[in-house]
């Protein structure tokens, strides 16, 4: 169903983007690293909208495609190609990054109706920049390969403030060959570019990431919940514990939102809940390994779900102690 507070909210999250993009653009000569680069983006949402306008700032021929009407018309604005169907937008494309929010998404845009599959031409690299679960991900790898293409997985690390600073960790699962002709790309969207390994590996990756981040909001989340309890401040706290064995990027940044309250999503409650159990499904399923840390934490992710507080912040997994 189509939700027009959500879509109105959209609007003015791609609109402040917008702004910051044209700000950036006045400040700083255009980059060039990608002229001539025809690139079909499909997926404009939180993490979607800031890497494609790195992209078209960086000299790209840019064609996208999302299902929010009022999205493709910001983007419009811009002077940017749109397009109202996946297939249409890679129809004259060599590269494709999607970036939707999980596996069945994915799979309705490569092989939906009018999907890629349907419009890509032989030897277009088809790069997935979302979080996928691994079976998948070897199933529409070799969809693409029977219709003429390349598949690279390349799921991200560093959430919004990355994406929109092109400073995202990028772990990335493709022959040495397809890797090389995508690597300009992912320089102009990460700061920190890995090959993993042959197809899949990203995901792999990602999987191990996203059980790290997880549990590690959990330690965070409960050790904050029992120093709260008895009496300790907060603030003085997480700077006692910084440049020790228990400081993180997580300690910092998303100890900071749960000090501050500040649970506007960069990654959400349900995203990462989701990741938390593509890793099971992988373990337990493929490799007969059991994780029972990674399932406790899913099941926290759960409850903070069951609470009605799913598209916050993944941060908000403190307010499952707090309701205790």
């Amino acid at each position: 169903m189509f939700c027009r507070t959500c879509a109105r909210q959209a609007q003015v999250r791609l609109r402040i983007d917008v702004t910051v993009f044209a700000h950036r653009q006045k400040g700083t000569a255009v980059m060039t690293a990608l002229s001539g680069e025809k690139i079909a983006f499909i997926g404009l949402g939180l993490m979607g909208r800031p890497m494609a306008l790195n992209l078209e700032k960086a000299g790209a021929h840019l064609t996208v495609n999302t299902r929010n009407p009022e999205t493709l018309n910001a983007f419009e604005d811009l002077g940017i190609a749109t397009a109202g169907t996946p297939a249409d937008a890679v129809s004259d494309a060599d590269i494709v990054i999607i970036c939707v929010a999980n596996t069945p998404a994915l799979e309705n845009v490569l092989l939906g109706e009018d999907g890629v599959i349907d419009g890509m031409e032989e030897g277009t690299i088809v790069i997935d920049m979302g979080t996928t679960a691994v079976d998948a991900t070897r199933r529409f790898a070799d969809a693409v390969e029977d219709a003429g293409g390349k598949w690279i997985d390349a799921p991200v690390s560093g959430g919004t403030h990355g994406a929109e600073n092109g400073t995202l960790s990028i772990m990335v699962g493709a022959d040495p060959e397809d890797f090389e002709r995508a690597h300009r790309v992912f320089e102009v969207l990460g700061a920190r570019v890995t090959h993993v390994g042959d197809v899949t590996s990203g995901q792999i990756a990602k999987a191990a990431n996203q059980m790290i981040v997880g549990i590690t909001i959990g330690a965070v989340a409960e050790a904050f919940s029992m120093a709260d309890e008895a009496g300790v401040d907060l603030g003085k706290l997480r700077s006692a514990l910084t440049g020790g064995f228990a400081d993180s990027a997580i300690l910092q940044k998303h100890g900071e939102r749960m000090i501050e309250r500040n649970f506007e999503p960069g990654g959400k409650v349900v995203t990462q809940r989701k990741d938390l159990y593509q890793a099971l499904d992988f373990s337990e399923g493929e490799l007969g390994l059991e994780l029972p840390i990674t399932r406790l934490v899913m099941e926290l992710y759960d409850e903070v779900i069951a609470m009605g507080d799913g598209d916050l912040d993944h941060s908000a997994l403190i307010k499952v102690y707090e309701e205790d």
